[in-house]
C-alpha cells in the first residue's frame, strides 16, 4: 500500500521566509524521482528549482502559479510506493533512504516528523482552493533552535528534541520543571505569552510542538509568519467612499515584495542598527587605467577594471582588519573575521543584488575578473544560487557605471563598511607640481562607527587612494 508523504517548502537562505510559486514543473499524477525539481520559485534573492526528496506519484500540488507560500507551507504530497504499480523504474523503498540534498534548512535522510497543524483565528481569510495556508502548516518551524535526536522509537516516529528560550532542550533536562498551564494551555515562559498577546494571538488555537504539547516560541512566531503571508495574499476588499483613502489621480500602489521587498527590509534595518559614518576622497586614477592597459596588452586573460578595486580592497582589509568584522549585539563583541568574502552591487531587471565573491583575499587579479565576470551574468539571467547571494563580509559598489561622481552607502547589514566607487573623468589635477588632465574618482567609504573610530577608517581609504594613484604599493603585500 502506499504511503503518502508530504514535502513542504524548504528554507532556501538567510532570512528567507517565503517565496512565490513562479512555475510548476510537474502535474497531479506524474511520477517523480528523488531530487527531480518539481516547481520552481523566486525568493527575495534568486529564482530555485526546489528539488523533491521522495520518490512516486504526485498526489496533490499546493498553491497556484504566481501566489506566495511561507517556509514550512505544503509544496506537494507524494504517494510513495505507488511509482511501481505504474510502470516507474525507480524503486520506491529508494525514498526511505532519503535524497541526501543539501537545500538549506532541510535534510532528507529520514520521513517527515508527524504533522503539526496550526488552526487559523477566524480573521484570517481562506486561501486558493477553500484551503488556509494557517491551517495546512505541517511539520517543526525552522527557527534555527532545534535538534533531531538520533534514532527512532519502535512505531519509526522521530523523536525530536526542541530547544527553548533559554538555550537548553525542552526534553530531557535534570530537574526541568512541568509545563505550567496557562488555564487549557501549555505555556513553560512568559516570553511566548507576552509574543502572543502583542500580537493578537490566542495561544488556545496553536497546538505546540514540544513535549506534550508544549507551546514553545518557535511555534507562536512560525503561527504568525505564516498569518502575514496570507494576508499579503489575501483580495483586498473595495474601499468605500466613506473609508476609501485619498489618493493622486492616476497614482500607482507598488507591492514592496521579492528583490525590491528584501532591498528595503536589508536597508531599514542598516540604517536603524548601525551607526554609520562616510568619509571619502579625490584620487588620481590615471596610472592604474595605465597598469590596466599594460595587462591587457599582453594577450592574456583580459583584467577588468572591478577585479583591481576588489584586489585593492582586499589588500586594504588586510592593513585594516577591522573592517572586515561584524557586530554581536547579544554578546556584546566585535567579531573579526578571517576571510574576505567581497560582495559588489549589480543592477539586474529583477533589481538590485549583490552577488558575493567567496575567498577573495585568496585571489588574484585575473581571477577576480573571471569570477565577476561569472556571477554578473548569473546575475542578468537571473540564475544565481542563494549561497552566490549571501556570507559577505564586505562590499564594493561601483557605482560610477551610472554616471555619477559620489555618493554615500549604505552598509550591506550585517557587514561593517562599503566602498563605493565614483565615475573616471577627466579633471584638473596637480600632478607633479603642475596643473595637467587627469583621470580622476571619487573613492567614498561608509563604515559602522562601532567597529572602529574615523582615524581606522581614513587609514582604510588613504591606503586604498595610494593604491589606485600608485599601483606599485601593491607590491609590497605581493
Amino acid at each position: 500500500m502506499a504511503q503518502v508523504l508530504e514535502f513542504r517548502l524548504p528554507d532556501l537562505g538567510e532570512g528567507l521566509t517565503e517565496a512565490e510559486i513562479v512555475r510548476w514543473l510537474v502535474e497531479v499524477g506524474d511520477v517523480v524521482a528523488v531530487d527531480q525539481p518539481v516547481v520552481e520559485v523566486e525568493t527575495a534573492k534568486a529564482m530555485v528549482d526546489v528539488p523533491c526528496p521522495y520518490a512516486g506519484v504526485v498526489t496533490a500540488r499546493f498553491g497556484e502559479e504566481g501566489s506566495e507560500l511561507p517556509v514550512g507551507a505544503p509544496l506537494i504530497t507524494v504517494a510513495v510506493g505507488a511509482a511501481a504499480s505504474t510502470g516507474a523504474t525507480e524503486a520506491s523503498d529508494a525514498s526511505a533512504g532519503g535524497s541526501g540534498n543539501v537545500l538549506v534548512g532541510y535534510g532528507t535522510s529520514e520521513a517527515p516528523a508527524r504533522r503539526r497543524r496550526v488552526r487559523p483565528t477566524p480573521a484570517v481569510p481562506a486561501a486558493a482552493n477553500g484551503r488556509s495556508v494557517a491551517a495546512e502548516q505541517v511539520g517543526e518551524p525552522d527557527d534555527g533552535r532545534r535538534a533531531q535526536t538520533a534514532g527512532r522509537d519502535a512505531s519509526g516516529a522521530v523523536a525530536t528534541a526542541r530547544v527553548d528560550e533559554s538555550g537548553a532542550t525542552a526534553a530531557g533536562r535534570a530537574g526541568a520543571p512541568e509545563a505550567v498551564v496557562d488555564g487549557p494551555v501549555p505555556v513553560i515562559s512568559p516570553l511566548v505569552r507576552r509574543l502572543a498577546r502583542e500580537n493578537g494571538l490566542d495561544l488556545k488555537e496553536l497546538t505546540g510542538s514540544g513535549p506534550d504539547g508544549l507551546i514553545l516560541r518557535a511555534d507562536v512566531e512560525y503561527a504568525l509568519r505564516a498569518a502575514a503571508v496570507q494576508t499579503r495574499t489575501a483580495p483586498v476588499p473595495a474601499a468605500t467612499p466613506a473609508t476609501a483613502p485619498a489618493t493622486t489621480p492616476g497614482g500607482t500602489r507598488v507591492p514592496l515584495k521579492g528583490v525590491r521587498g528584501a532591498v528595503a527590509d536589508k536597508l531599514s534595518r542598516s540604517r536603524t542598527e548601525i551607526p554609520d559614518a562616510t568619509c571619502w576622497v579625490d584620487a588620481d586614477a590615471t596610472e592604474l587605467m595605465r597598469a590596466r592597459a599594460a595587462m591587457n596588452a599582453t594577450g592574456a586573460p583580459k583584467i577588468s577594471l572591478l577585479a583591481l578595486l576588489a584586489r585593492i580592497c582586499t589588500a586594504a582589509l588586510a592593513r585594516f582588519p577591522e573592517l572586515n568584522s561584524t557586530v554581536d549585539m547579544a554578546a556584546r563583541e566585535i567579531v573579526r573575521l578571517d576571510a574576505v568574502h567581497l560582495g559588489f552591487a549589480a543592477q539586474t531587471e529583477r533589481g538590485l543584488v549583490v552577488p558575493v565573491v567567496k575567498d577573495a583575499h585568496a585571489r588574484d587579479a585575473e581571477a577576480l575578473s573571471a569570477e565577476f565576470a561569472r556571477l554578473t551574468e548569473a546575475a542578468r539571467t537571473g540564475t544565481l544560487t542563494p549561497a552566490e547571494l549571501t556570507g559577505g563580509t564586505f562590499t564594493l559598489n561601483n557605482y560610477g557605471v551610472f554616471g555619477v561622481d559620489g555618493s554615500t552607502p549604505i552598509i550591506n547589514h550585517p557587514e561593517a563598511a562599503m566602498l563605493g566607487v565614483g565615475r573616471i573623468v577627466p579633471k584638473p589635477w596637480v600632478h607633479e607640481g603642475e596643473l595637467a588632465v587627469r583621470q580622476v574618482v571619487q573613492l567614498s567609504l561608509t563604515f559602522d562607527h562601532r567597529v572602529c573610530d574615523g582615524g581606522t577608517a581614513g587609514g582604510f581609504l588613504r591606503y586604498v587612494a595610494d593604491c589606485v594613484e600608485q599601483p606599485a604599493v601593491l607590491l609590497r603585500t605581493l
